[in-house]
């Protein structure tokens, strides 16, 4: 989410759910727009009751209607972004101004949250030695790399903090392969975008998150070996 900072005050009582409201009823309108710096939350009144909603950061404005799909509930969160407690909150994977049924459908090829971050937003470089891992060989190997653990260094270009009780890091090293240059690492270490971090861990194929969290790749429970803070 998906789409960063929002921080989990008590990881024990926090719980999670997918608010799928009833049909032709996916809709609200915005009262009020705070701006993070990755998350854009949003007080929304819906059926007549008030709520706030985090959806990737974009330009929204008071009075706006918006139609969406499902949402991930949240509770009991801190965000650290914009250092507000939030009782309820919930995730939302995608908004439109028209409704989302009139849209053209999202394909297995084309997921909300893909893990992959545009070429244009981070242009990476490092000089690995020879034999080293690349993330042009993990895709490659995607299915040998889910059997076995492994070491793989990059640069971080992306991180949500502390969703669904997880910090989500988007590494990169210059390679890529078939259009897939960007890995995703869910992990409980904190580190930063221009951190050069080494992870260990295995890889997960096709995992489905729910609320349109769905990855092709991804480490799961990643361990830090080693950070350099740029």
């Amino acid at each position: 989410m998906i789409a960063s900072c929002v921080r989990n005050k008590n990881p024990q009582q926090a719980q999670q759910s997918v608010l799928q409201p009833a049909a032709n009823q996916n809709v609200f309108e915005v009262s009020d727009v705070i701006q993070g710096n990755t998350y854009t939350y949003l007080q929304v009144k819906e059926n007549m009751m008030d709520r706030w909603v985090a959806v990737n950061k974009q330009e929204v404005n008071k009075g706006d209607v918006y139609y969406y799909d499902e949402a991930l509930q949240m509770t009991n969160f801190h965000s650290k972004e914009i250092d507000r407690d939030f009782e309820v909150i919930y995730f939302v994977n995608q908004i439109s101004k028209t409704p989302l049924n009139q849209q053209p459908a999202m394909g297995a090829g084309m997921p909300a949250h893909s893990g992959k971050v545009a070429a244009s937003d981070a242009e990476v470089e490092i000089t690995k030695p020879e034999g080293e891992l690349q993330i042009a060989d993990v895709y490659a190997n995607r299915a040998g790399y889910s059997s076995k653990e492994f070491e793989i260094r990059g640069v971080v270009v992306k991180v949500n903090d502390q969703v669904m009780g997880k910090n989500w890091v988007h590494i990169q090293d210059g390679t890529g392969n078939s259009g897939n240059f960007d890995l995703t690492i869910t992990t409980q270490a904190d580190v930063q975008v221009g951190d050069e971090v080494i992870f260990k861990g295995k890889l997960t194929l096709n995992k489905d998150f729910g609320a349109g969290y769905y990855y092709e790749v991804i480490m799961e429970d990643g361990e830090l070996v080693n950070k350099k803070v740029s």
